[in-house]
């Protein structure tokens, strides 16, 4: 689809361009008009001289006297003619060298004005014909002249206005896409505000826009303000609900370890399992909303900053243990999901200090887009529980002992993503390695 600015530019050009065509013929017949008009100003100064030249002699006949008109009438086609008609006689120019010259009749008080295509040489003529009551006699003048030189000298100012017309025209296209892209700017700034605010610089829109984007960039900022309130909302509700359960389900221990269960093993066992598993499922979720904690979500992961509050908390946690983690991770920011990515390397994290002796190692990298390698030196896992432990959805953590803590949930948020979990032994501590490659979001 042809962008915004593509589609004003386009419009707004095509209308210069009429425009500018329909001002240039106004432009073109304006002229001509002045042309001709004056040329029929001078026109119709030859022919009231040629009305002065008209006298009545004593038997009352009126005699023509050609003598104090201009010599142009007199030079042979010199582009200029005449024709008066004093009742049925006719007096033409010497200029005419006796050709006679189609004029239309004019009866007394009218006056003509038009155009003749074919004079003599073939030249086209402006005719001013009038009609005169002179001494009791029709007198009719028809004065003509070339229109050859005036039409060169209309043609040479067209063009010369048509360059500046186009020269305007282009400058004004010019003037005129500088426009759009300033009017244009406002929304080049919300783009700029929407990547800080994917990058984690920023949480809101907050630059001043145009009364025309104004409504969605309002709306633009009330749902990032409530997709942030729900997702800590959910979150905050699952951390509050695994709280609650707490209690219910130390009083389901007290049940299953109650004397009066222990008549029926079976039943007692049963019990016992799935209390455990629900057991699981709490502190799983607990840690989790204890890696989230309470802060902001964005978009922004700065892998340094992160992972160094997360081993703290997580050294604090198995703190009989007394791990060293060791990590190596850039500090910059990357624009993943800060929950997704505490949620992701946080449970490998846990699964790594439930089963390292000791030593765990984190390296998290760029190449084309982030890679994420936990190690431990526990007892690692064999061939078909990493089989297993591959499967989406698959929860071994619930089914069998061993690896697999929280990798359900690695694995959902791996493929979400569109990345690769592989999992296998570390060959420096020999144990557990999990490596989580993601691509660029």
């Amino acid at each position: 689809m042809m962008s915004l600015r593509q589609r004003l530019n386009r419009g707004l050009t095509l209308i210069l361009c009429v425009v500018f065509f329909i001002h240039w013929l106004a432009a073109d017949a304006v002229i001509r008009a002045v042309a001709e008009k004056q040329m029929t100003t001078r026109l119709t100064h030859d022919g009231d001289s040629l009305l002065d030249t008209l006298t009545r002699d004593a038997q009352d006949q009126i005699r023509f006297d050609s003598f104090h008109i201009g010599s142009v009438y007199e030079q042979a086609f010199s582009g200029h003619y005449f024709v008066v008609q004093v009742d049925s006689d006719l007096y033409y120019s010497r200029s005419l060298q006796n050709q006679q010259l189609a004029v239309e009749p004019v009866t007394t008080g009218q006056t003509l004005l038009y155009h003749l295509a074919d004079g003599p040489k073939h030249q086209p003529l402006l005719v001013l014909g009038r009609g005169f009551k002179e001494f009791g006699h029709q007198v009719s003048i028809s004065v003509a002249e070339d229109l050859t030189d005036i039409h060169h000298d209309i043609s040479a100012i067209r063009l010369t206005y048509l360059g500046l017309t186009v020269m305007v025209l282009l400058c004004s296209i010019a003037l005129q896409g500088s426009d759009v892209k300033h009017a244009l700017r406002p929304l080049n700034e919300v783009q700029k505000q929407l990547a800080d605010i994917a990058s984690g610089r920023q949480q809101q829109i907050t630059v001043t826009s145009p009364a025309e984007i104004k409504p969605l960039v309002t709306e633009v900022n009330r749902l990032l303000k409530l997709v942030v309130r729900r997702l800590q909302q959910s979150r905050t509700a699952i951390g509050n609900l695994a709280h609650a359960l707490k209690t219910p389900l130390a009083m389901l221990f007290r049940i299953a370890e109650n004397p009066a269960i222990a008549g029926f093993p079976e039943l007692q066992q049963q019990l016992l399992t799935q209390t455990m598993a629900i057991h699981r499922c709490i502190d799983r979720e607990l840690k989790r909303a204890r890696i989230a904690g309470n802060r902001q979500t964005t978009m922004a992961f700065n892998p340094h900053q992160e992972l160094t509050a997360l081993i703290q908390l997580l050294q604090n946690i198995y703190a009989e243990k007394k791990l060293q983690i060791e990590f190596c991770a850039p500090d910059v920011l990357v624009h993943y999901d800060r929950e997704d990515l505490l949620e992701l390397i946080g449970n490998l994290l846990d699964n790594a200090c439930k089963w390292a002796k000791q030593h765990i190692s984190v390296d998290i990298s760029f190449s084309g887009g982030i890679d994420i390698a936990v190690a431990d030196d526990g007892p690692g896992s064999g061939n078909l529980d990493t089989q297993l432990l591959t499967q989406r959805g698959l929860r071994l953590d619930e089914s069998v002992q061993g690896h697999g803590l929280g990798l359900a949930i690695v694995s959902d948020i791996v493929e979400f993503y569109g990345g690769s979990l592989d999992i296998g032994r570390s060959p420096q501590l020999g144990g557990f390695l999990a490596v989580v490659r993601l691509p660029l979001n």
